[in-house]
C-alpha cells in the first residue's frame, strides 16, 4: 500500500521493516500554485477511481497506485523545470554535507541502497528491514535537520533549508525496487547534466 504525499495535517503511519523511496526538496523550490494544481488533479483522479463501481477493490488499489506514479512523474518534472530558481545543492560543498548525512545513518537506522542529489532535490532509497526500531519520520528529521543546519552555516544564511513536506513511497517488491534504483541513477543523465550516471559526483549506489 502507498502512503500519499504532502499530508502534514493528517497522521502519517509508517510500517516497520520496509523499503522507502523518498524525495525531499529545498524550501521554496516549487511555486505553491504549481504544486497545488498537481495535487488537486491527483486528488480528483483518485476520487474518481475510488467511486468507480465497476472496479473491484484490487483494481482500485492498482489504479490509485498508477495515479500516484503519474503524480510523481509530474512532480519530479516540475522540480527539473524550476531547478535553477533555488539550487543550493548545485554547490559541491553543500551537496557533500547532504551526502555525508545520509551515509551517517547507514547500518544504524537503515541499509542505504541509493541516492542522487540534484540541484534542488534529493532522491533517497533505503531499507529498514533489519532495523525494527527505525521510525521513518524521525529518521528524515535527523537527515534534514542535521544537514540543513550545516548547509546554512556554509551558505551563511538563516531560515528553513528543506521543505517540510516530502514525497514518500513504500516499495512493493524487488522489481519495483530495481526500477526505482534505475530511476535514481539515471536522473542526472535524463536531465542532460551528464552522459554516464557514474560520472555524477553525488550519486550513490550500494552494489
Amino acid at each position: 500500500m502507498d502512503f500519499p504525499v504532502y499530508r502534514r495535517n493528517l497522521p502519517h503511519i509508517y510500517p516497520i521493516g520496509v523499503t522507502f523511496f523518498i524525495t525531499f526538496r529545498l524550501k521554496g523550490s516549487l511555486p505553491l500554485g504549481v504544486l497545488e494544481k498537481m495535487k488537486e488533479d491527483k486528488d480528483f483522479k483518485i476520487r474518481e477511481i475510488s467511486q468507480n463501481i465497476h472496479l473491484t477493490s484490487a483494481q482500485k488499489e492498482d489504479e490509485i497506485y498508477k495515479e500516484e506514479k503519474r503524480f510523481f512523474a509530474r512532480y519530479d518534472k516540475a522540480l527539473e523545470t524550476y531547478s535553477t530558481d533555488n539550487d543550493f545543492l548545485r554547490q559541491p560543498e553543500v551537496a557533500q554535507i547532504v551526502a555525508d548525512k545520509m551515509k551517517e545513518y547507514d547500518n544504524r537506522l537503515y541499509d542505504l541502497i541509493a541516492f542522487c542529489i540534484m540541484s534542488n532535490h534529493v532522491h533517497l532509497l533505503f531499507d529498514t528491514n533489519y532495523y525494527a526500531e527505525t521510525d521513518m519520520s524521525k529518521t528524515m528529521q535527523l537527515i534534514k535537520g542535521g544537514s540543513g543546519f550545516l548547509c546554512n552555516q556554509v551558505l551563511n544564511r538563516k531560515g528553513s533549508f528543506w521543505q517540510k513536506e516530502s514525497y514518500d513511497h513504500i516499495v512493493r517488491n524487488k522489481q519495483e525496487e530495481q526500477n526505482i534504483i534505475n530511476y535514481i541513477l539515471m536522473n542526472p543523465v535524463k536531465a542532460g547534466l551528464i552522459d554516464d550516471w557514474e560520472k555524477w559526483a553525488f550519486t550513490y549506489y550500494a552494489w
